[in-house]
């Protein structure tokens, strides 16, 4: 405990020493070099990201089970502390659908005061993670866990959005409910809601296809007029969630105008700016006072499992942009904290780093963390003048934004490179996507860590190993060649598949035994010792076994567990020079020494 301690003052000591402040305060290295080129290009990625920005937040908001005007609430602080702490100039922090998906559990019932403060504690643990650099923890989270939880979100999200999409009764927030009340309710659903949801998907679909054939640079073997048509398609397919909300927008204001309201309706979101007050650390719901303690026992978990969700997107989209070059989870970890700290002040529901806004972000040319100040403008805008129209957004057309956003969150084709690549890992990606969808998240991707831990420690303690039967220079040998290091879990797997070949009837007794040490980088005391153990076992059977290739360091292993054993080593380079080796006169003595 006291270790801890002290390294923990440490990490703190060297977090807050002047030269570490420096540097982890970007800002401080681009701002000097920043041109008016880069100005103009950061501007306009800003204002394509805020215009996916705002219907993205709304409807992330309703995911959350939360007043819609929270999406937009969260919307634009996280632009403006990532623009000084942030090292990834593509990466965007804002509401995202997986998050909003985790903070409804808890805060369903609740109220908005919940998730505000499960904000601002998530902030404070990922700002933690960050000054006691404990971004390591991450590496424990595997690939085929990470891409099985997103898929299992992205699926568990989209059909989530059905009963906004086809306009049934009896919402429900799992996977099973969902299609369960679909059944039980079909009777309910409503045509026209459903053909505009519907009509939404594919309108969505076909304008982010724009983006396959237009660019927003020129291209000199066009025209002009061809190269603007080009730019305006570009700009068309980046604003293609801001489009969509604004005819759902005109064509419900139109038909209610004229005394037709076919579709279910956003209705009133809350007007103006949040105001700037600390975190709620106590509240009232429903006639009953909540304190800070009956606050955090509520949220339970989730502070934690959020926490460590959004450290997970964040970093993983960071080193999805970074082209390559190093990403610094730590920096990124306190970004993220204090996004989540500050926004928690302006009435934030938890925030990360968001794929499809920085996807946007990257495409529309962003030079520096500074478009986020243009980002958070124009969320900023429609807050103050925008709220009154946010009323006719039908919510199919929300629904419909959100599935086809979800579309591209299901990673069939990882499904394809493990099948090709590494097929047991799919074990682990199919365990955790099941258990996602069926038992919930947050326990999902424990188990799918879980199961992919024990999936290492069984290839561990069985490793592969490959035992010949060769004969050289008219000398039967076998050959044991172990293909990964041995530890302790391994070393009895080891000797039993060493001894069930010379124990085998068809093996000649006067067989040298050889082990191949050459793939062999690490062994511990417990292989040691059982390889000790296996070489008397063999010399009770009169025959000779040897050692061949091991490294410096496993061989300081064994023969600090038995020194005797030295002259049974072998550097010879091929398996011939090895028995020549062991037919001279120079190991007359090796029986005698041992």
């Amino acid at each position: 405990m006291h270790n801890v301690i002290q390294w923990m003052k440490k990490s703190a000591s060297d977090f807050f020493s002047l030269k570490t402040l420096k540097k982890r305060v970007p800002i401080t290295q681009w701002l000097p070099n920043y041109k008016l080129d880069l100005f103009i290009q950061d501007i306009i990625a800003g204002i394509s990201v805020g215009l996916t920005a705002i219907p993205q937040g709304i409807a992330y908001a309703g995911v959350a089970g939360l007043p819609l005007e929270y999406g937009l609430y969260s919307g634009f602080m996280g632009c403006f502390v990532y623009l000084f702490l942030g090292s990834c100039k593509d990466l965007t922090i804002g509401p995202t659908a997986i998050i909003a998906l985790m903070t409804q559990k808890y805060v369903k019932g609740l109220g908005a005061d919940f998730a505000v403060l499960l904000t601002f504690l998530c902030g404070v643990i990922v700002f933690l993670f960050g000054v006691f650099n404990l971004g390591f923890l991450i590496e424990f989270i595997s690939m085929p866990v990470t891409t099985g939880f997103t898929t299992a979100a992205a699926i568990t999200i989209g059909c989530t959005q059905l009963h906004s999409l086809l306009g049934f009764q009896g919402r429900s927030d799992t996977f099973l409910d969902v299609w369960i009340n679909l059944v039980e309710y079909a009777n309910t659903i409503r045509l026209w809601d459903s053909v505009l949801g519907i009509v939404t998907i594919i309108i969505l679909l076909l304008l982010r296809k724009l983006k396959d054939w237009s660019s927003r640079t020129s291209r000199p073997e066009f025209s002009t007029c061809k190269n603007l048509i080009y730019k305006f398609n570009w700009f068309i397919s980046l604003a293609r969630n801001a489009i969509v909300v604004i005819l759902g927008c005109l064509l419900a204001w139109i038909l209610k105008n004229n005394g037709y309201e076919p579709f279910h309706l956003t209705g009133d979101i809350g007007k103006g700016l949040p105001t700037f007050q600390p975190p709620p650390f106590s509240t009232t719901v429903n006639g009953t006072t909540f304190s800070f303690g009956e606050m955090v026992q509520e949220l339970n978990s989730s502070i934690l499992t959020i926490a460590l969700i959004s450290i997970l997107e964040a970093v993983a989209i960071a080193k999805a942009f970074a082209n390559g070059k190093m990403v610094d989870a730590t920096q990124e970890m306190l970004a993220l904290g204090a996004c989540n700290i500050i926004g928690s002040f302006f009435r934030s529901m938890p925030t990360t780093g968001s794929f499809t806004r920085t996807a946007v972000n990257n495409n529309s040319g962003v030079q520096t963390t500074a478009g986020g100040i243009f980002t958070g403008a124009l969320v900023l805008m429609a807050l103050g003048f925008l709220t009154s129209t946010f009323y006719y957004i039908p919510k199919p057309v929300l629904a419909g934004l959100i599935i086809s956003a979800m579309i591209f969150m299901v990673e069939y084709e990882v499904v394809i490179l493990l099948w090709k690549t590494r097929k047991v890992e799919l074990l682990p990606f199919f365990v955790t996507l099941i258990c996602c969808l069926f038992i919930g998240l947050e326990v999902g991707i424990v188990i799918g860590i879980v199961f992919n831990i024990l999936m290492i420690l069984a290839t561990t303690a069985r490793p592969k190993i490959d035992i010949d039967t060769l004969k050289v220079r008219n000398q039967d040998v076998i050959m044991v060649t172990p293909t990964s290091n041995l530890v302790y879990c391994s070393a009895d797997h080891f000797s039993r598949s060493v001894m069930s070949v010379l124990f085998s009837e068809e093996q000649n007794c006067n067989a040298i035994v050889v082990i191949d040490g050459s793939k062999i980088k690490r062994i511990d005391v417990t292989v040691a010792k059982n390889l000790k153990v296996l070489i008397d076992i063999v010399k009770v059977r009169n025959q000779k076994i040897f050692l061949w290739l091991f490294s410096p360091s496993t061989k300081s292993v064994c023969l600090g567990v038995y020194p005797k054993i030295s002259p049974l080593f072998v550097d010879c380079q091929t398996l011939e020079e090895v028995i020549k080796y062991l037919d001279s006169e120079a190991l007359v003595a090796i029986d005698t020494n041992l």
